[in-house]
Parts: structure tokens; sequence; C-alpha cells
């Protein structure tokens, strides 16, 4: 019986340090992949991205409509008569991908979440001087926030950050933490971070 349970906790341990989801997780989660942004117009938003943010585009594909039918409801919880005209992949440095919509929809709403509104939402860029990026959005016209704000206190310890704005109001943050967070110190579990890939 204890040969059994060692083989057991040895078999979890090697399935665990491959990064194999266990079972309270999705079956086969490796990872975040993207994460989808509704945009009012593609090429504002294509341009900022890669002009400004500095993301390179992947590819760009549709449209996608059913104007008989359910699928776009069915497929993605929107109305029936949906369309979207194109989606464009960026990737961005060291990091998940980002994927661009340009719907237009019946019940379509214009809403620009703040980030304290449920279902308010932002994406950080981690970046290694946070100071040269606030000079660099700046010079480019780009909306920022107070900041850099570095972070002294508590398990974020060791973050510099400053949050900006796209043209259509998308809320971004710039990163950085080059000699890693306070929290990091006897973590079981460390935050996946784009400047060391590897971990």
């Amino acid at each position: 019986m204890k040969r059994i349970l060692r083989n057991a906790t040895l078999a979890a341990a090697v399935l665990g340090s491959a990064g194999i989801a266990t079972a309270s997780s999705i079956p086969g989660m490796r990872g975040h992949d993207h994460t989808g942004i509704t945009v009012p117009d593609m090429k504002q938003a294509v341009d900022f991205f890669t002009e400004v943010v500095g993301c390179k585009k992947a590819m760009s594909f549709g449209p996608f409509a059913d104007d008989k039918g359910t699928f776009m409801q069915d497929v993605l919880g929107v109305d029936p008569k949906a369309v979207i005209e194109e989606i464009t992949m960026v990737r961005c440095g060291y990091g998940s991908n980002i994927e661009l919509f340009k719907y237009t929809a019946p019940d379509q709403k214009d809403l620009t979440p703040k980030n304290s509104d449920i279902g308010g939402f932002h994406i950080a860029f981690y970046v290694d001087d946070v100071a040269a990026a606030k000079a660099y959005l700046d010079a480019k016209g780009v909306k920022t926030r107070m900041g850099p704000l570095p972070v002294k206190e508590g398990p974020a310890a060791g973050q510099t950050i400053l949050y900006f704005q796209a043209p259509w109001g998308l809320q971004l943050e710039a990163i950085s933490y080059p000699t890693g967070m306070a929290y990091e110190k006897g973590a079981e579990t460390v935050l996946w971070s784009p400047k060391n890939p590897e971990k």
C-alpha cells in the first residue's frame, strides 16, 4: 500500500511539474492564449497597437455572420444578427496575444468601462523602464495617468506602474518589477512574467 501511495505521489509530482492540468482545472489547460477586445475602428486599433505600443500584426480574417439562423448567438452569445466585420490578431512581445474585433449588431452598446466597473478590464504590458515608457507615450500624445508610481509596501512592493489610455478609451498599463516583487520570497506560486517567460 505504501508503494502505491508513493508511486501515486511521484506521478502527481511529475505531472504537476510538467505543466499539465490537474483534476481541478480545465483538462489540458496550458495558459492564457489571448484576450479579445471589441473596438470601434479596426484601423485605429491596429495602428495604435502596432505603431504606438509596438505589437506586430499576425493575421486578419472575417467577416462572420448568419442572416438566416442563430449561429452567432449559439457560438458567441451575441444578437443573432450580429456581424463580425473583421478580426485581427496582434502579438505583443513575450506574452499572450490580443484579438481585436470589429462588430456591428442591432443591440450594440457603446460602453467604455472604467477600471472600477463590473466587467471593467485593462491590459498590462511589461516594460523595462516605466519612466521611459511615460515619456514615449506623452510624446506620442497618448493620455497617461499619474506615474510612474512605485509600489513600496505589501506583497506587490517592487513594482512600478503607469496607467494609460487608447484613443477609444481602452485602459492599459505599463508595469515593471526588475528585481521581482516582495511576495515572491517564499511563495509557492509565482506569477508568470514576460521578463522571464521560461519560469
